[in-house]
């Protein structure tokens, strides 16, 4: 690559019975890394909340931590949603990544009469709250609730004009479709950054299912890759950030310059991948 591409990185909360101490080795390992920003996820059906709080309140204290903090307005009351917002923004918490998240067990979306009724909602109540730098999601292969592609980005033409200064995808391995979305946008007038979502591929069989959910597409040729690899783990670590790194470069060539990494908590996958597009722990990129 001509540079060094700029990346944000996103974790998750650890699981009840997991603690808190190898998700801090992981996530000193990839703030080396000098990402633009760590972002926390929320929960997109609700679920796992407490957890998410928790985990950004201690990482709000930490010194040196960019923190995006996830929020979405499933299930929950205008006023809690805006309770935690500002709780985040006296934390010192200046970015969120705001969602409109799934109903738990799937189904179609039901907002409550008392909450927000979308994401673009949400992302005008944030900005009523405080100056909030806000994020949001946008889907280069359309939303599974989308009727058309049209659809899509006029959603994220809504977002945008209620106060989004970033769009983040939805991992994809179509890279073209990246191309389509981002000139889909332009045409439609989204001048805010559109930031793919690059996702290492380690435990193919999880990532299958979870795609089955999302309407993320799984090539044939991804299969390929992962074929005879189910007992050799270090051998998929290889192939997952060799896969990522070669997507940021090919997009990189068609005009992006800044990724967002879905880590699953594997800092080792995050530092693969970032070696492989020239990023090394601890050395400082220009802005």
């Amino acid at each position: 690559m001509a540079a060094h591409p700029r990346i944000s990185l996103e974790v998750y909360p650890p699981a009840a019975n997991q603690g808190d101490a190898a998700l801090d080795a992981a996530l000193g390992r990839m703030m080396a890394l000098r990402p633009d920003f760590m972002s926390v996820t929320y929960g997109a059906d609700g679920s796992g909340q407490d957890r998410s709080l928790r985990l950004v309140q201690r990482l709000a204290v930490g010194d040196g931590m960019p923190l995006a903090a996830h929020l979405t307005c499933v299930g929950a009351r205008r006023e809690m949603v805006d309770a935690v917002a500002r709780g985040w923004w006296q934390l010192g918490i200046r970015r969120i990544v705001a969602l409109r998240g799934d109903m738990p067990g799937g189904g179609a979306w039901q907002p409550r009469a008392d909450g927000y009724a979308n994401a673009a909602g949400l992302v005008a109540g944030l900005k009523r709250i405080a100056p909030i730098d806000i994020a949001v999601a946008a889907y280069p292969e359309g939303h599974p609730d989308s009727p058309d592609p049209a659809a899509d980005i006029d959603n994220l033409k809504a977002k945008q004009d209620a106060g989004a200064a970033l769009a983040i995808t939805q991992y994809c391995f179509d890279d073209a479709a990246f191309a389509r979305l981002r000139d889909r946008a332009v045409a439609a007038g989204v001048g805010i950054p559109i930031v793919p979502g690059v996702l290492p591929v380690h435990d193919f069989a999880r990532v299958v299912s979870f795609s089955r959910r999302c309407g993320a597409t799984i090539p044939d040729w991804l299969a390929g890759r992962f074929a005879g690899l189910e007992d050799n783990a270090a051998a998929r670590a290889e192939v997952a950030a060799e896969i990522a790194a070669d997507q940021i470069a090919i997009l990189a060539r068609e005009g992006f310059d800044r990724f967002h990494l879905y880590t699953l908590n594997r800092a080792d996958l995050a530092e693969g991948i970032c070696r492989r597009i020239g990023i090394r722990p601890g050395v400082a990129r220009a802005a």
